[in-house]
């Protein structure tokens, strides 16, 4: 049992302490502000105080951050302790720095809620983050800083039992448009032949050549192992926009996709770009996907990576999702929230706990291939990279990929093979 002492008990605070002790570590504890509590000898006593305690095993000086309950610019000035970046200095404990405070600083996306610049796309742009300025955005400090509590805790007591979870690998797709020709109907394709004339869309549509989009027999196949999850993310709206371009979920081929595939993986929904500020309409999307697939939807990964927060996040919540893919960047690979392991969503602007639990990405094939223009072996090469860094921490991997850029488009060449080195050697 751990024993945390406090002046002060908090929403945040006991936020934190669940996800670093409970989730992470495996470990009971109790958050008391009685410092009489502290006379049992069963406990390990972490001081998270000013106060000067005796018998305490840990001591971590609060920065403040957890004791308020308002949105403010906090000072984060980082330098470097073991290597690793950390911030909120202190003095005199054993850290040198308010770890619960800079854990919850970051997973809880704080700096998101203060004034910053947007991108192209209008989502928060990851050049405002700390970890893009101060150059951790490939680490997940959260996870290096909780191995560092946990091996102090040891320390303290060698026979205590530690539950870490174990290291797990979920590959994502996100289904933009399962087909390039095939089922677009007569109208897009004209269209598309005037703007771009093709001799493979005629080929395609006359069925002597597969569409290069659809990769979907080649996944399936190549899925030969437990080694790891799979899940789908399908975007369903119902009508066409600037971003959202996919097959319509009333065609009968998009049903019968989606029902083959719901059959053996785990699906979720892509909500649409028009549904990231419509309530209503990301319901009907939902319930849409949930008609075809015939299974209740609670997973969701937002179409462009668009999460404008606490919007976009209340909105799932309120649409009975329970599970969200979306925390990660769009145009660089990395950590978002400078986690490699799932977390409950905390909701600043109402200072508590929520039931949506998020789980972070920190690679996407589409990210290396427009964004950083990597060549297929450059990609695959930062796909292992950060296969690896999660491995280290014990940390889930959520690697995205679409089947588009594993099919056979000349575009994306060498994806496919990239893809599936890194699949066999899971």
């Amino acid at each position: 049992m751990i024993l945390i002492y406090t002046e002060h008990i908090s929403e945040r605070l006991s936020y934190t302490c669940h996800f670093i002790l409970k989730e992470q570590l495996g470990l009971d504890f109790t958050i008391t502000n009685n410092i009489d509590d502290l006379k049992s000898k069963d406990s390990i006593v972490v001081n998270y105080s000013k106060k000067i305690i005796s018998n305490s095993n840990i001591n971590i000086q609060p920065q403040g951050l957890l004791f308020e309950e308002d949105i403010k610019p906090q000072d984060v000035s980082c330098e470097l302790k073991e290597g690793v970046i950390s911030f909120f200095k202190t003095k005199k404990d054993d850290f040198g720095f308010d770890v619960f405070a800079a854990v919850f600083y970051l997973i809880s996306r704080y700096e998101e809620y203060l004034p910053h610049e947007l991108d192209e796309y209008g989502r928060y742009d990851y050049k405002n983050s700390l970890a893009y300025k101060n150059n951790f955005i490939d680490k997940p400090v959260i996870s290096i800083w909780i191995q560092w509590l946990g091996n102090k805790i040891k320390e303290v007591n060698p026979n205590l039992t530690f539950y870490i979870p174990p290291f797990k690998t979920i590959v994502s797709y996100d289904i933009d448009m399962a087909w390039s020709y095939k089922n677009k109907g007569i109208l897009r394709n004209f269209g598309g032949f005037i703007s771009k004339p093709s001799l493979l869309r005629l080929k395609v549509l006359l069925g002597i050549n597969v569409d290069p989009f659809d990769s979907f027999d080649f996944l399936d196949s190549i899925h030969t192992t437990d080694k790891f999850d799979t899940i789908y993310f399908f975007l369903v709206a119902k009508r066409l926009s600037k971003y959202d371009k996919n097959i319509s979920p009333n065609k009968k081929a998009m049903k019968n996709l989606i029902k083959k595939i719901s059959a053996k993986y785990n699906i979720g929904l892509h909500p649409s770009w028009n549904s990231n500020k419509n309530k209503h309409l990301l319901l009907k999307e939902k319930k849409k996907l949930e008609s075809i697939a015939n299974k209740n939807i609670i997973n969701s990964r937002q179409h462009y990576i668009k999460i404008n927060l606490p919007d976009t996040y209340r909105n799932l919540l309120e649409c009975g999702i329970h599970n969200d893919f979306s925390m990660g960047y769009g145009s660089i690979n990395g950590f978002r929230a400078s986690a490699a392991s799932s977390f409950f969503w905390f909701d600043l602007k109402e200072n508590k706990t929520t039931s949506l639990r998020v789980y972070p990405f920190c690679f996407m094939d589409a990210t290396s291939h427009y964004s950083l223009h990597q060549s297929a072996k450059e990609g695959l090469k930062e796909l292992l990279y950060y296969q690896k860094v999660c491995e280290k921490v014990n940390g889930i991997f959520i690697p995205i990929f679409h089947n588009n850029i594993i099919g056979a488009e000349n575009e994306f060449m060498g994806w496919k093979e990239a893809f599936t080195k890194f699949i066999k050697q899971l």
